[in-house]
């Protein structure tokens, strides 16, 4: 792994614990609105653990936050530019799977990411993920199947799907070959 995805869990680690301590909450009380076990986000805040996607979008969404913000606020990017480079790149830890925060900061309400999904993963994420957003999957490379609760999209290079209400979904690469996507998120709530 390299040093600038090693760096990001730590500032992940550092700014799950800032918003928690913000708004007042005890780790309890953070596993109580996030459904992730106290201990587990203990370790995180740590450092002797690094969150999957799953947990991540589910300490977002308790923050309500998207899992962009959250991981574009561990690295805390400023101006109006943001340089490949310099786009804060998270790694899942289970999966492999890459999530690049391309869009700058700003009071805008929309957000784009890149993600990198291997070949013969799955991420699963909650329905509270996707509270207060609209989203947009956009396949730019491979293939993916997206699990929307009871239905499944088949989504070639090339293809976009509007997400439908939030329920539980999954991220899917059959395939052979890693799978390449942006999501468009849309605030419509106040986070």
């Amino acid at each position: 792994m390299n040093t600038k995805v090693d760096s990001l869990d730590q500032r992940l680690s550092e700014r799950i614990r800032l918003e928690r301590e913000a708004r007042g909450w005890s780790l309890t009380q953070l596993s109580e609105r996030s459904g992730v076990s106290r201990a587990m986000i203990h370790k995180i805040e740590r450092g002797d653990s690094s969150p999957t996607a799953t947990l991540l979008a589910k300490l977002a969404a308790a923050f309500e936050l998207t899992m962009s913000s959250l991981i574009a606020r561990a690295e805390e990017s400023q101006g109006r530019v943001l340089r490949r480079q310099d786009q804060p790149v998270w790694r899942d830890p289970e999966t492999g799977y890459i999530r690049r925060h391309v869009s700058p900061m700003s009071d805008l309400p929309l957000e784009l990411v890149e993600v990198e999904l291997p070949a013969g993963s799955e991420v699963p994420i909650p329905a509270s993920a996707y509270a207060l957003h609209r989203r947009w999957i956009w396949v730019t490379d491979g293939r993916l199947t997206f699990v929307e609760g009871s239905e499944t999209h088949a989504l070639a290079e090339g293809d976009c799907l509007e997400l439908g209400p939030p329920q539980d979904c999954a991220f899917r690469n059959d395939g052979s070959a890693a799978c390449t996507y942006a999501v468009i998120l849309l605030k419509t709530g106040s986070p």
